[in-house]
Protein backbone atom coordinates (compact mmCIF):
# COMPACT_ATOMS: atom_id res chain seq x y z
CA UNK A 1 0.00 0.00 0.00
CA UNK A 2 2.85 2.39 0.86
CA UNK A 3 4.46 1.76 -2.54
CA UNK A 4 1.15 2.40 -4.31
CA UNK A 5 0.71 5.71 -2.46
CA UNK A 6 4.21 6.89 -3.43
CA UNK A 7 3.63 5.94 -7.08
CA UNK A 8 0.32 7.79 -7.11
CA UNK A 9 1.96 10.90 -5.65
CA UNK A 10 4.74 10.81 -8.25
CA UNK A 11 2.11 10.55 -11.01
CA UNK A 12 0.20 13.46 -9.47
CA UNK A 13 3.26 15.73 -9.44
CA UNK A 14 4.10 14.78 -13.04
CA UNK A 15 0.64 15.51 -14.38
CA UNK A 16 0.19 18.60 -12.17
CA UNK A 17 3.32 20.10 -13.70
CA UNK A 18 2.11 19.29 -17.21
CA UNK A 19 -1.30 20.73 -16.39
CA UNK A 20 0.30 23.94 -15.10
CA UNK A 21 2.43 24.27 -18.24
CA UNK A 22 -0.55 23.85 -20.52
CA UNK A 23 -2.65 26.36 -18.59
CA UNK A 24 0.34 28.48 -17.59
CA UNK A 25 -1.18 28.09 -14.11
CA UNK A 26 -2.93 31.39 -14.57
CA UNK A 27 -5.86 30.38 -12.46
CA UNK A 28 -8.94 29.88 -14.63
CA UNK A 29 -10.55 29.38 -11.27
CA UNK A 30 -12.77 32.44 -10.89
CA UNK A 31 -15.55 30.29 -9.37
CA UNK A 32 -13.39 29.16 -6.45
CA UNK A 33 -13.34 31.74 -3.66
CA UNK A 34 -11.38 29.66 -1.15
CA UNK A 35 -8.07 27.85 -1.05
CA UNK A 36 -8.97 24.17 -1.21
CA UNK A 37 -7.36 20.86 -0.39
CA UNK A 38 -5.28 19.58 -3.30
CA UNK A 39 -4.83 22.99 -4.90
CA UNK A 40 -1.50 24.17 -6.37
CA UNK A 41 -0.74 27.74 -5.36
CA UNK A 42 1.92 30.41 -5.18
CA UNK A 43 2.11 32.18 -1.82
CA UNK A 44 3.04 35.86 -1.73
CA UNK A 45 4.53 37.51 1.34
CA UNK A 46 2.54 40.73 1.41
CA UNK A 47 5.16 42.76 3.29
CA UNK A 48 8.15 42.02 1.04
CA UNK A 49 6.34 41.12 -2.20
CA UNK A 50 8.16 37.81 -2.70
CA UNK A 51 6.74 34.37 -3.44
CA UNK A 52 7.55 31.30 -1.38
CA UNK A 53 10.07 29.31 -3.39
CA UNK A 54 12.27 26.24 -3.24
CA UNK A 55 14.65 24.29 -5.47
CA UNK A 56 17.11 21.44 -5.10
CA UNK A 57 19.79 23.61 -3.46
CA UNK A 58 20.80 22.63 0.07
CA UNK A 59 21.65 24.95 2.94
CA UNK A 60 25.38 25.17 3.56
CA UNK A 61 24.80 25.38 7.31
CA UNK A 62 22.19 24.34 9.84
CA UNK A 63 20.27 21.23 8.80
CA UNK A 64 21.76 21.00 5.32
CA UNK A 65 18.26 20.34 3.99
CA UNK A 66 16.71 21.82 0.84
CA UNK A 67 16.55 25.60 1.04
CA UNK A 68 13.35 27.65 1.04
CA UNK A 69 13.53 31.26 -0.13
CA UNK A 70 11.44 34.16 -1.40
CA UNK A 71 11.66 35.34 -5.02
CA UNK A 72 10.30 38.44 -6.71
CA UNK A 73 9.60 36.75 -10.06
CA UNK A 74 5.95 35.85 -10.50
CA UNK A 75 6.52 33.29 -13.26
CA UNK A 76 8.97 30.87 -11.62
CA UNK A 77 7.65 27.28 -11.68
CA UNK A 78 9.66 26.49 -8.54
CA UNK A 79 7.19 28.59 -6.55
CA UNK A 80 4.23 26.20 -6.81
CA UNK A 81 3.11 24.39 -3.66
CA UNK A 82 0.40 21.81 -3.12
CA UNK A 83 -1.97 22.21 -0.15
CA UNK A 84 -2.43 18.87 1.62
CA UNK A 85 -3.82 17.42 4.82
CA UNK A 86 -1.62 16.64 7.80
CA UNK A 87 -0.14 13.12 8.05
CA UNK A 88 -2.62 10.28 8.55
CA UNK A 89 -5.57 12.62 8.17
CA UNK A 90 -7.75 12.53 5.07
CA UNK A 91 -8.16 15.86 3.31
CA UNK A 92 -11.15 15.94 0.96
CA UNK A 93 -9.99 17.15 -2.45
CA UNK A 94 -11.62 20.46 -3.28
CA UNK A 95 -12.80 21.07 0.28
CA UNK A 96 -12.12 24.62 1.53
CA UNK A 97 -9.31 24.84 4.09
CA UNK A 98 -10.67 25.96 7.45
CA UNK A 99 -9.09 28.67 9.57
CA UNK A 100 -7.12 26.85 12.24
CA UNK A 101 -6.78 23.70 10.13
CA UNK A 102 -3.47 21.81 10.21
CA UNK A 103 -2.01 21.27 6.72
CA UNK A 104 1.12 20.31 4.83
CA UNK A 105 2.52 22.54 2.07
CA UNK A 106 4.36 20.39 -0.46
CA UNK A 107 6.77 21.75 -3.07
CA UNK A 108 5.45 20.67 -6.45
CA UNK A 109 8.69 20.05 -8.33
CA UNK A 110 10.74 18.30 -5.62
CA UNK A 111 7.97 16.65 -3.58
CA UNK A 112 9.39 17.92 -0.28
CA UNK A 113 7.30 19.48 2.48
CA UNK A 114 7.63 22.92 4.02
CA UNK A 115 9.36 22.19 7.31
CA UNK A 116 10.89 23.86 10.35
CA UNK A 117 12.96 22.78 13.35
CA UNK A 118 15.35 24.17 15.96
CA UNK A 119 18.18 25.21 13.67
CA UNK A 120 19.16 28.85 13.19
CA UNK A 121 18.42 30.40 9.82
CA UNK A 122 21.58 31.30 7.84
CA UNK A 123 21.23 35.08 7.62
CA UNK A 124 18.92 36.46 10.30
CA UNK A 125 19.54 33.88 13.05
CA UNK A 126 15.82 33.27 13.33
CA UNK A 127 14.52 29.69 12.96
CA UNK A 128 15.40 27.79 9.80
CA UNK A 129 12.65 26.84 7.35
CA UNK A 130 13.50 24.08 4.88
CA UNK A 131 11.90 21.59 2.49
CA UNK A 132 12.06 18.05 3.82
CA UNK A 133 11.10 14.47 2.99
CA UNK A 134 10.77 12.42 -0.16
CA UNK A 135 7.77 12.01 -2.44
CA UNK A 136 5.62 14.07 -0.09
CA UNK A 137 6.43 12.04 3.02
CA UNK A 138 8.36 13.67 5.85
CA UNK A 139 7.55 13.88 9.56
CA UNK A 140 5.42 15.72 12.12
CA UNK A 141 7.51 18.91 11.72
CA UNK A 142 5.95 19.40 8.26
CA UNK A 143 2.64 20.55 9.78
CA UNK A 144 1.43 24.17 9.78
CA UNK A 145 -1.85 25.69 10.94
CA UNK A 146 -3.60 28.33 8.86
CA UNK A 147 -4.46 31.47 10.82
CA UNK A 148 -7.20 33.55 9.22
CA UNK A 149 -10.13 35.67 10.26
CA UNK A 150 -13.23 33.78 9.22
CA UNK A 151 -14.39 30.21 8.78
CA UNK A 152 -12.34 29.34 5.69
CA UNK A 153 -9.09 30.46 4.05
CA UNK A 154 -10.33 32.96 1.49
CA UNK A 155 -8.19 33.46 -1.59
CA UNK A 156 -8.12 37.24 -1.26
CA UNK A 157 -7.22 37.15 2.43
CA UNK A 158 -3.73 37.56 3.89
CA UNK A 159 -3.15 34.70 6.34
CA UNK A 160 -0.43 33.42 8.63
CA UNK A 161 1.08 29.94 8.85
CA UNK A 162 2.04 28.83 12.35
CA UNK A 163 4.36 25.86 12.69
CA UNK A 164 2.64 23.16 14.72
CA UNK A 165 5.78 21.71 16.28
CA UNK A 166 7.69 24.84 17.32
CA UNK A 167 5.00 27.58 17.17
CA UNK A 168 6.94 29.96 14.94
CA UNK A 169 5.34 31.90 12.09
CA UNK A 170 6.45 31.56 8.47
CA UNK A 171 8.16 34.89 7.78
CA UNK A 172 10.35 37.05 5.56
CA UNK A 173 12.35 40.02 6.85
CA UNK A 174 14.34 41.04 3.79
CA UNK A 175 17.79 39.44 4.14
CA UNK A 176 19.17 38.45 0.73
CA UNK A 177 21.38 35.52 -0.23
CA UNK A 178 24.50 35.66 -2.38
CA UNK A 179 25.83 32.87 -4.59
CA UNK A 180 24.37 30.43 -5.66
CA UNK A 181 20.90 31.91 -5.04
CA UNK A 182 21.82 35.56 -5.32
CA UNK A 183 19.04 38.06 -4.66
CA UNK A 184 16.63 35.53 -3.16
CA UNK A 185 15.24 36.40 0.27
CA UNK A 186 15.62 34.36 3.42
CA UNK A 187 12.44 32.63 4.59
CA UNK A 188 12.47 31.72 8.28
CA UNK A 189 10.35 31.22 11.39
CA UNK A 190 9.64 34.03 13.84
CA UNK A 191 8.27 33.61 17.35
CA UNK A 192 5.83 36.52 17.21
CA UNK A 193 3.02 37.43 14.78
CA UNK A 194 3.79 40.64 12.90
CA UNK A 195 3.59 42.26 9.46
CA UNK A 196 6.44 40.06 8.15
CA UNK A 197 4.39 36.87 8.30
CA UNK A 198 1.31 37.53 6.18
CA UNK A 199 0.84 35.48 2.99
CA UNK A 200 -1.73 35.58 0.20
CA UNK A 201 -2.58 32.87 -2.33
CA UNK A 202 -1.81 34.11 -5.83
CA UNK A 203 -1.45 32.17 -9.10
CA UNK A 204 -2.48 28.56 -9.09
CA UNK A 205 -4.84 25.74 -9.95
CA UNK A 206 -7.61 25.66 -7.38
CA UNK A 207 -9.35 22.30 -7.07
CA UNK A 208 -13.13 22.35 -6.98
CA UNK A 209 -15.10 19.72 -5.08
CA UNK A 210 -16.83 17.05 -7.15
CA UNK A 211 -20.52 16.68 -6.22
CA UNK A 212 -20.62 13.14 -7.55
CA UNK A 213 -17.39 11.36 -6.66
CA UNK A 214 -15.46 12.95 -3.77
CA UNK A 215 -11.82 11.88 -3.49
CA UNK A 216 -9.61 11.88 -0.45
CA UNK A 217 -5.99 12.96 -0.40
CA UNK A 218 -4.53 10.38 1.96
CA UNK A 219 -0.88 11.11 1.12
Amino acid sequence: MRFVQVVHLRIFFKWSLLFCVLLQCEGREAEVGFVTCGSLVKLLNTRHNVRLHSHDVKYGSGSGQQSVTGVEAADDANSYWRIRGKPNTACLRGEPIRCGQAIRITHMKTGRNLHSHHFSSPLSNNQEVSAFGENGEGDDLDVWTVQCGGTYWEREEAVRFKHKGTEVFLSVTGEQYGHPIRGQREVHGMSSPNHNNYWRAMEGVFIQPSPDTPHHDEL
